[in-house]
């Protein structure tokens, strides 16, 4: 018989959150390049082996821009990022011009189903350092083999997704919601984080 995880094993590896006590957590999170989210969260940046669910109330709303400065510095390193099935065609002088290195950028084209299937195969290949998906049907148990995929991997999931599912919960260790506008800046709310209570504190992305 397998071996049984112990609770403290679980709290130790961040899988169970201990209500009523602070987290004691490292900065080991991949720096999103954002000094206002990397500050809201406890790992100090983007949670590793993980998914992290972006909820949205349309596309184009700021949501790549999140993403630029990990895929970028990721890119730049020779490691693989991949994009399974966006809604749109990636314009690429606008992802170079945001310092991607498009050699180790792969566009995969499936169909919603077969999206799905390819983002938790790139999740857990172990050959990608990131990997962007658009499941938006996906059900409670995909979305569970999302997160497993990532920890597998050892890979950055990114799950964009529409904004009503907000209400519905998630096994992503981290959920941002996109909020009104605030000064005409796109603004983020965290509804969950690995490692801690998600701060009711908003963040901005800076321009510049």
């Amino acid at each position: 018989m397998g071996s049984v995880a112990t609770i403290q094993t679980l709290l130790d590896a961040r899988t169970l959150w201990h209500a009523g006590r602070q987290a004691s957590v490292a900065d080991d999170g991949e720096p999103s390049g954002h000094a206002p989210l990397d500050r809201l969260l406890p790992q100090g940046g983007w949670p590793r082996r993980a998914l992290t669910e972006l909820l949205l109330p349309a596309d184009g709303v700021g949501e790549l821009a999140l993403l630029m400065p990990t895929l970028a510095r990721l890119t730049q390193t020779a490691a693989t990022v991949a994009v399974i099935a966006p809604p749109y065609l990636p314009y690429a002088p606008a992802w170079q011009a945001a310092g991607i290195d498009l050699a180790h950028l792969q566009i995969i084209d499936a169909t919603p189903r077969d999206g799905l299937w390819a983002f938790e195969q790139c999740l857990r290949s172990g050959a990608c350092a990131a990997v962007l998906g658009w499941p938006q049907q996906a059900s409670a148990p995909s979305l569970r083999r999302l997160q497993v995929a990532a920890d597998s991997g050892d890979c950055l999931g990114f799950a964009f997704r529409d904004h009503a599912h907000a209400a519905n919960p998630s096994p992503a260790a981290l959920r941002l919601l996109r909020t009104a506008p605030a000064a005409g800046t796109p603004a983020w709310q965290i509804l969950k984080c690995r490692g801690g209570p998600a701060p009711a504190q908003r963040f901005v992305i800076e321009a510049g």
